[in-house]
């Protein structure tokens, strides 16, 4: 059981320079978790309850119950379609704000926290999350992942004050919630690998320490998968630990860098993109975890070819992001022109120790190993495939890199080997 209270001391002596710090209060995961509602409000007199139907059906009666007087409005999103965390949710949440608000309880996961998260920090107010699935590890960050004009941004807010999470209820949560939970966590062996990358690259900062933190909790959640599969109570305990001490890293640094690279920014694209031509996307964990398998295959590749500077069309690349990304195609350039990234990093990896980039890409698992891992929790390859088809997986690995300016193993695939 992991002792979240000597962990939210963070660290103000870390070898790295930073002070690690996250301004949570309180993490309660357990079964009943949900009764601690009572006492962690108890300063707290008119509360905003924030949950779509789904989550008011799993834990918002009781949260209703428990708060009772104190909820001075409640927001239920509804709707048949996805809630998408933009700018029509957001502004029907800041609408049920009042000058007398002085909470957000958030009942939910991934969009239902993003959203309370994004608000309380505009409106200067603290929120609860109270979870209802082990499915995303932002829980903990101080990011919000939103849509705001297209584009898929995380800008910086605060993590909640409190994170609650009744394991009797996160353990009945949908099984694709619960295996996008578990990909999500073992997303992290690519994306730290492609921290170490970007660090030897382009000299971005990198902590052992929250990098070691990262690591571990990988790796003593992976052999639980078939118990989440079981539905265990203590494993999806243990999962739900997992994802918000992945949040907790993330606060640390002040970014996503622990817990996004390759592997998410191909998730991002599948969602943006899909968003805009209106196709089906996964889940977010499910994508990761899949997309995984993607960046472990790209390693490889790198690992026995010679690179090759790529040169740059960029009438050609223009135009192809236009078409790929459609109505938000703008915001990809500007950030792409503002970042100079095919200049810059292409010239950063051409003078780079290429013993020493291979060494780095060498420690990541191999494709075989990452099937291995996924196929673990019931997820298969080839319905990846089917569900995507070759087309937008090769748009995927071309242009996903392209919605970011976070320097991943895409990029170094995309300027040296692509094509060959």
């Amino acid at each position: 059981m992991m002792d979240f209270a000597k962990l939210l001391q963070g660290s103000t002596d870390c070898p790295c320079g930073k002070v690690h710090s996250c301004p949570i209060d309180h993490v309660v995961i357990g079964s009943g978790a949900t009764d601690a509602l009572c006492e962690l409000t108890e300063g707290y007199r008119s509360v905003v309850l924030v949950a779509d139907g789904n989550t008011y059906e799993a834990q918002g009666y009781a949260v209703e119950r428990l708060l009772g007087a104190k909820i001075e409005s409640q927001l239920i999103y509804s709707g048949e379609s996805v809630l998408v965390p933009d700018e029509t949710a957001i502004d029907a949440l800041q609408e049920c704000v009042t000058d007398k608000t002085d909470l957000i309880v958030g009942v939910g996961s991934g969009v239902i926290n993003d959203i309370c998260k994004y608000v309380s920090y505009c409106r200067d107010l603290p929120y609860f999350i109270v979870a209802t699935a082990p499915s995303m590890d932002g829980y903990a960050s101080n990011g919000a992942a939103l849509i705001l004009g297209g584009m898929k941004i995380s800008p910086n807010a605060r993590p909640p004050k409190a994170i609650i999470a009744d394991t009797r209820v996160l353990k009945d949560a949908p099984m694709e919630m619960l295996q996008a939970g578990y990909g999500d966590i073992m997303g992290k062996l690519s994306c730290l690998n492609d921290w170490k990358l970007a660090t030897l690259i382009n000299g971005e900062y990198f902590c052992d320490f929250v990098y070691d933190l990262t690591m571990n909790t990988v790796l003593e959640l992976m052999p639980m998968a078939q118990a989440i599969l079981a539905r265990d109570e203590q494993a999806v305990g243990a999962l739900m630990e997992a994802l918000v001490a992945v949040g907790v890293a993330m606060s640390f640094v002040g970014n996503s860098r622990p817990a996004s690279g390759s592997e998410h920014h191909l998730s991002h694209f599948f969602e943006i993109t899909g968003i805009v031509h209106g196709r089906p996307y996964l889940p977010h964990g499910i994508d990761v975890a899949f997309s995984s398998i993607v960046t472990a295959m790209l390693r490889q590749q790198i690992l026995t070819q010679t690179p090759s500077l790529q040169t740059l069309d960029y009438a050609a690349w223009e135009s192809t992001i236009r078409q790929v990304y459609g109505s938000v195609s703008q915001g990809v350039i500007d950030l792409q022109n503002k970042l100079d990234s095919y200049h810059i990093w292409g010239e950063n990896g051409q003078n780079a120790d290429w013993d020493a980039i291979r060494n780095i890409l060498s420690e990541a698992p191999s494709p075989e190993q990452m099937n291995a891992i996924i196929e673990s929790i019931g997820l298969h390859y080839a319905d990846f495939e089917k569900f995507y088809g070759p087309s937008v997986l090769a748009d995927a690995v071309a242009w996903g890199k392209d919605l970011k300016d976070r320097y991943t193993v895409l990029w170094l695939y995309n300027q040296f080997f692509a094509g060959k």
